[in-house]
């Protein structure tokens, strides 16, 4: 209620000042009527009033809150002196504004990958059911630790836990124009256990699951229904042209809801229909749900391990050796909570952002304080105005106050400006990471914890480069700060202690950030300048897939030669090969081998003889593969140099000898010879060392085959592909066709290492700057109070050098303590950036000299600038200004 009367003081006052003058009027008249004059009979009324002033006065006090009087009293006060001191303020509020909006931008993207739950009821009781420790790359894998399907089924008939779900990512080609789309396969109880409803229309049952696949219903994202759709409302005959078969579409999930992989969506969601071949050795299938009444995350746990040993025994793999067999029945489930989902996108990048949202606040510090060594100068120039506020009775707590409001107002017109700036920001940066082969999805509100973090920023800046000017420009006595500024008087160089400690402050974190920056930007052109071990530049792939139903087993090999054959006819193809691996795409394909002196996993490719001259990887020993290795010739294979060091470290010529594959599923026991050894090329990635690994003829390879990869080589790899693809789907309309460019993929594996790059070299630069800037005003603000002090120098016989190197000395010291502090905290932070740099350690020498001879040139143009200026004054004006 007191508030209310607050916030109404103003209707308040114009009542009261009404019934005021009213009672006046009264007055008078009666005074009037006694036989008093007019002018004498209202002269009488307010001296029986008393003081109209005062008494409104009262009302008003009675009326408000103190301390939110004094704040409003004090915001406007430092609104009227901003606005008077309009190039500080605006300075001062774009600086924090770019701070705080960077570093806003970081957090949200952290946010939404990090830290938001899934939109669903009740987020923290979601959990996925995995294999504790994970299954150690055992038979073929999905991404986040999934299961096989046996194990799902199983799991579902022994636990009593959790409310079920299972699912597994896809794609498909959807629509008249075939284009691909992201999709899941989702079991019935996947929407009803998130308690996600339809928008329109229903979602799968348990008949979906027990039908044969392929499945027959579809359900569409919202988003893919407005974007693809129009909207358009659903009846029984909606359907969905789905990998040229028409699907009856039956719903469309709510608007937010993009599946359970934060960074990715689905479009389209298929039943987890069961396949015509159940295999056992298939780990590509999620199973989560949520815990059921009573049950938490490690009681679920505890239920998983004692059902375990039952699940696995009656789920067990067939077809691989004794060993993986007796590794699979010890495996023990657990029950993980996820109400984050799970993400891809966060695995790779989370730490790649918590080091952007460290660059970025320091960035915001050095701002920070360029802002308090500003505000310093102005309290030091006021500090005859505050000597008369204290003179005349205000308090130094009163004057902190009003000065700490006026900090207040800087940095809260920043955050908000700097909110603005993120929601930007946070845009540009997702679209930074996402490419033409990969679109990341994001939720990015700007909801309470972004608001949250934007304003505890904002307090933690306002404190920064607010509360030391407040204090430094309060601590003076009245006496003393009516003395200072006199004529002849000379500042001491204690006066200016808080200031180089700031501008030290700086070029320390500069110096951090620029190492940093340097690192990072070097480490990225190591990667782009790496030598793989194969050709990158014009080599197309194609990737074409084909069914069991539309091609029987018996042609598949025939019809690659056919396929290839029809390539190479091409004009302008130069060579064509195919393998089952493409080199720096990511994926593996693993067999336990013994061969030498070891047993252990090791990488296989089977590719054609072809191969070796399209990519150019270099043969060191022994023969290449030719069309004299055929399915019925003696198994032969060729391995690369880690194969040697890992099997035969100490017999360098390994030809002749043989390796052992341990039989698997559809790859039965073979004995290769090896004939040839080729150099080391990156498997999976630039990153990472080299496997030891098997190359093998395509024409021995024992498993059936649903498709193929091409490497085509050309001069134009961007064109080759389009020429390619366009006959392929002309010449094979019913098989499934796309295709990259090689470096144009390597590329795109290589955003966050540009992401970092890019970024940490733009505020390393920054705040290079920034500090270079706050250095000059330091130097530039002490040169301009020791102006008496130079004049003197000056007028005894000092020549302008004298004066130049004094100021460079004192600005030297500055650099040199900061350099010396910054290089320390450099070499503690560099460790927590070890993992993403390449080809460089976090202490490498050349970059910390470089760094530091940057900072070192650029502070010494920004204190030779103030120096030279110094040198020039007239000795007889100086020692007359007051």
């Amino acid at each position: 209620m007191r508030l209310l009367r607050w916030l109404a003081r103003a209707r308040w006052d114009r009542e009261r000042s009404r019934e005021l003058e009213s009672y006046l009027d009264v007055e008078a008249a009666d005074n009037v009527a006694r036989g008093i004059s007019p002018a004498d009979a209202r002269d009488a009324a307010r001296r029986k009033l008393g003081n109209l002033t005062r008494i409104r006065e009262e009302i008003h006090e009675m009326n408000g809150i103190g301390w939110l009087d004094r704040f409003s009293g004090d915001l406007r006060y430092a609104a009227r002196t901003l606005r008077g001191n309009a190039g500080f303020a605006t300075v001062a509020i774009m600086s924090l504004a770019l701070g705080i909006g960077a570093n806003t931008a970081i957090f949200q993207l952290l946010d939404a990958v990090r830290l938001r739950t899934l939109p669903v009821v009740r987020p923290q009781e979601i959990v996925q059911l995995r294999i504790a420790g994970g299954n150690s790359g055992m038979g073929m894998n999905g991404p986040f630790g999934g299961l096989t399907r046996p194990q799902w089924e199983e799991i579902g008939r022994q636990q009593q836990a959790v409310d079920l779900f299972a699912w597994s990512i896809g794609g498909a080609r959807v629509g008249p124009e075939q284009r691909g789309a992201p999709a899941v396969n989702v079991s019935a109880g996947y929407f009803p256990v998130l308690g996600v409803p339809p928008w329109r229309g229903r979602f799968f049952t348990s008949a979906d699951d027990e039908a044969t696949c392929p499945a027959t219903r579809a359900v569409v994202s919202y988003d893919y229904w407005q974007r693809e759709m129009g909207g358009v409302e659903l009846t029984p005959a909606s359907r969905l042209l789905v990998d040229g078969r028409n699907l009856e579409l039956i719903g469309v999930a709510p608007p937010g809801f993009r599946g359970l992989v934060v960074g990715d969506r689905f479009d389209v969601a298929f039943p987890l229909c069961r396949p015509r071949e159940v295999r056992n050795d298939v780990f590509h299938t999620l199973v989560m749900g949520r815990l059921r009444d009573g049950w938490s995350a490690a009681r679920a746990t505890e239920h998983l391990r004692a059902i375990s040993p039952g699940i696995m025994a009656a789920t067990q793999i067939t077809g691989y050796t004794d060993a993986t067999h007796r590794q699979y029945r010890e495996f023990k489930l657990e029950a993980a909570e996820s109400p984050r989902g799970v993400s891809e996108l966060r695995e790779r990048y989370d730490t790649s952002l918590w080091l952007l949202l460290a660059i970025t606040g320091l960035v915001l510090l050095i701002a920070c304080a360029n802002i308090a060594n500003l505000m310093l100068a102005r309290a030091t120039a006021r500090e005859r105005e505050i000597a008369v506020r204290l003179a005349i009775g205000a308090s130094r707590r009163r004057l902190i106050a009003q000065l700490l409001t006026e900090s207040a107002l800087i940095a809260a017109v920043g955050a908000a400006l700097g909110v603005a700036v993120a929601a930007g920001l946070s845009r540009v940066l997702v679209a930074a990471l996402s490419s033409e082969n990969r679109q990341i999805a994001l939720t990015l509100d700007t909801d309470w914890r972004v608001f949250g973090f934007a304003t505890i920023v904002a307090a933690l800046t306002c404190v920064v480069f607010g509360l030391a000017p407040a204090f430094r420009g309060t601590r003076a006595a009245p006496v003393d700060a009516m003395k200072s500024g006199g004529r002849g008087s000379t500042d001491g160089r204690e006066r200016y202690a808080l200031q180089r400690v700031l501008v030290i402050g700086q070029i320390a974190v500069s110096l951090v950030l620029l190492v940093g920056a340097a690192l990072f930007v070097r480490s990225f052109y190591n990667l782009t300048t790496f030598d793989a071990g194969v050709r990158q530049e014009g080599i197309s792939v194609v990737f074409m897939g084909f069914g069991r139903d539309e091609v029987p087993r018996e042609r598949v090999k025939p019809l690659i030669a056919e396929l290839v054959a029809e390539v190479r006819a091409l004009p302008g193809v130069e060579n064509v090969a195919t393998t089952t691996h493409v080199p720096l795409m990511g994926g593996s394909w693993g067999h336990g081998v013994k061969a030498g002196v070891a047993d252990e996993s090791t990488r296989f490719t089977w590719v054609s003889p072809t191969y070796f001259a399209t990519v150019d990887q270099p043969l060191l020993a022994g023969r290449r593969f030719s069309e004299t290795d055929t399915p019925t010739s003696a198994p032969v294979a060729i391995v690369n140099e880690a194969f040697l060091r890992t099997f035969f470290p100490r017999q360098p010529n390994p030809l002749g000898k043989t390796l052992m594959q341990y039989a698997e599923p559809d790859y039965p026991e073979t004995v290769y010879e090896i004939v040839g050894v080729v150099k080391d090329a990156q498997y999976n990635g630039l990153r990472g060392d080299v496997p030891p690994s098997v190359l093998v003829p395509a024409s021995q390879f024992p498993a059936p085959q649903g498709g193929l990869a091409m490497l085509i080589r050309s001069a134009n790899a961007d064109a080759m592909l389009a020429t390619v693809r366009r006959h392929l789907k002309q010449a094979h309309p019913q098989f499934d066709i796309d295709g990259v460019v090689l470096q144009q993929r390597v590329r795109e594996s290589l955003v966050r290492e540009r992401l970092m790059a890019l970024l940490s070299g733009f505020f390393g630069v920054l705040a290079a700057l920034l500090a270079t800037i706050g250095l000059y005003g330091v130097i530039a603000y002490i040169m301009q109070r020791r102006r008496n002090e130079v004049g003197i120098r000056l007028a005894l016989g000092a020549q302008p050098g004298q004066i130049v190197r004094m100021v460079l000395r004192d600005a030297g010291m500055l650099v040199v303590v900061g350099v010396a502090v910054g290089t320390a905290l450099a070499v503690v932070a560099g460790r927590g950036a070890e993992t993403l740099l390449f080809g460089l350690r976090p202490t490498d020498v050349a970059t910390f000299a470089g760094a530091t001879l940057l900072l070192a040139t650029i502070a010494f143009v920004a204190s030779a600038i103030p120096a030279m200026r110094a040198a020039r004054v007239d000795p007889m004006r100086a020692l007359r200004q007051d």
